[in-house]
């Protein structure tokens, strides 16, 4: 099942793919009906085809945006550092997401970088949950890419500076239910930048998987449905290559993984 928030001629809703239509479900947005329905449930409450729909931000409004950072081992080793006992992790506010195709707009003269990401979305209330009820918690999967101001994430030992502007995280297009994607089997993370492919590597190479991570953030923070969890980004990231490469005026980056989607949004930096 793929789910979605889309615009269209009325408004925005709370969507599920139908073949090639949206059906309209009855809620504002994703993060709206996550809140009150279950996933597994959703298609069954499936109203009229939008034929003008477009996807959007699928979850304007989660509760609870948590990051992994350093969870491939191809990006921990160019990093320089060792494989971690336990997940490194950040916070981002729901201020800092963007749609799929929305602009990244940034001040000029700042050290922009890529990191492509599998996220996952939140299905239940978790609370110490153990890996199995972490896994049977997850509502699905979608696609973003945890743009990084590498110049002010490096000011100080804490990340959260260069992690948390505002409009730079895109994410979607769709969510898609664990039925239709496995991670643990393994999906394709790429990153390309005017066309040029800057990072691809798979989800069977994460240190910590979906389930691992939902399991630790909730023994210290309860989850809720609609949340979102980052899962780290490959090696390929341009702080790390010789020379650094960063982002310019108009760059085109494009997040895909396949199975779930495409994000496509251009960088604009700004005087």
């Amino acid at each position: 099942m793929r789910l979605s928030t889309v615009a269209h001629s009325a408004g925005t809703s709370a969507a599920v793919l139908d073949g090639s239509a949206w059906r309209a479900l009855p809620a504002a947005d994703l993060s709206a009906l996550l809140a009150t329905v279950p996933v597994r449930g959703a298609a069954d409450l499936a109203g009229d085809a939008l034929a003008d729909a477009v996807p959007v931000l699928p979850l304007p409004a989660p509760g609870k945006v948590i990051c992994c950072g350093l969870n491939y081992a191809d990006h921990i080793r160019e990093t320089g550092r060792e494989l971690p006992s336990y997940p490194t992790l950040f916070p981002k506010y729901a201020d800092t997401l963007a749609g799929p195709d929305a602009d990244i707009v940034l001040p000029a003269g700042l050290q922009v970088d890529w990191e492509a990401e599998l996220a996952v979305v939140v299905g239940a209330t978790l609370r110490r949950a153990d890996r199995a009820t972490a896994l049977a918690g997850i509502a699905g999967y979608t696609v973003a890419n945890d743009i990084s101001v590498r110049d002010w994430q490096y000011r100080t030992l804490e990340w959260f500076q260069g992690k948390a502007w505002d409009a730079s995280t895109p994410v979607g297009p769709v969510v898609v239910t664990p039925d239709e994607v496995d991670p643990a089997a393994g999906l394709e993370v790429i990153c390309r930048v005017n066309g040029e492919e800057v990072q691809r590597d798979t989800t069977k190479t994460l240190v910590f998987d979906a389930a691992d991570l939902l399991a630790y953030i909730s023994a210290f923070t309860v989850l809720r449905p609609g949340d979102l969890v980052l899962t780290g980004t490959p090696g390929g990231v341009g702080v790390a290559r010789e020379p650094q490469r960063f982002l310019a005026d108009g760059d085109v980056v494009e997040t895909e993984i396949p199975g779930i989607g495409t994000l496509r949004n251009t960088v604009r930096l700004t005087g």
